[in-house]
């Protein structure tokens, strides 16, 4: 078991948009399962993508088992995910992140997409997906893409969340698991 810190959203490696596997090898497979790993040890993670831990790689893993209408539905990872097409249909939900702590507010996004990614074992998936599992994908991807949640606020919420913004790039804002500063420092509660 690989379990790693989350890393805050003002460190570099959650500014740039990740690298692309270019074999679905051992590197990849343990990169999911240090991803896996370290969701589990956090009690209120649904999804987390591999920059997330510090690995600029193209990879994250959704488990959503602890969602009422989600219960059923297998943890899922994602290699170079791509989506391919959003709806024109947006919707407006409370969104949160490991690497923002104690930060929730409503982002609008689109209700519904299409996303291809490769799963573990090489197989090629192509997929329409909606509601919070489409929310939660979008999110990850967004990491991989170097896009935090927080960007997507509109001016207004911009505006009312800066001041807990500059908390959490500070390190004044710390989560109950292990965190990477924005400077590199690690914290462990």
């Amino acid at each position: 078991m690989a379990v790693k810190p989350i890393y805050n959203c003002y460190h570099p490696v959650l500014n740039n948009p990740t690298i692309p596997f270019e074999n679905i090898d051992g590197e990849a497979i343990q990169v999911v399962q240090d991803l896996f790993d370290t969701l589990k040890s956090i009690s209120n993670g649904v999804g987390l993508a591999a920059n997330q831990i510090g690995i600029n790689r193209s990879a994250l893993v959704i488990d959503l088992m602890q969602v009422k209408e989600y219960r059923s539905m297998k943890p899922l990872a994602m290699i170079n995910p791509v989506i391919e097409h959003f709806s024109d249909n947006i919707v407006e939900m409370e969104e949160g992140c490991l690497s923002v702590p104690d930060l929730y507010e409503g982002v609008n996004r689109p209700e519904s997409i299409v996303v291809s990614y490769y799963d573990v074992h090489q197989k090629h998936h192509r997929e329409e997906v909606s509601g919070y599992l489409a929310r939660v994908m979008q999110h990850e991807i967004d990491h991989l893409n170097g896009i935090l949640f927080y960007q997507r606020f509109t001016p207004l919420k911009k505006t009312l969340t800066k001041n807990k913004l500059k908390k959490i790039q500070k390190g004044l804002l710390l989560p109950d698991y292990p965190f990477v500063t924005a400077e590199g420092e690690l914290i462990n509660p």
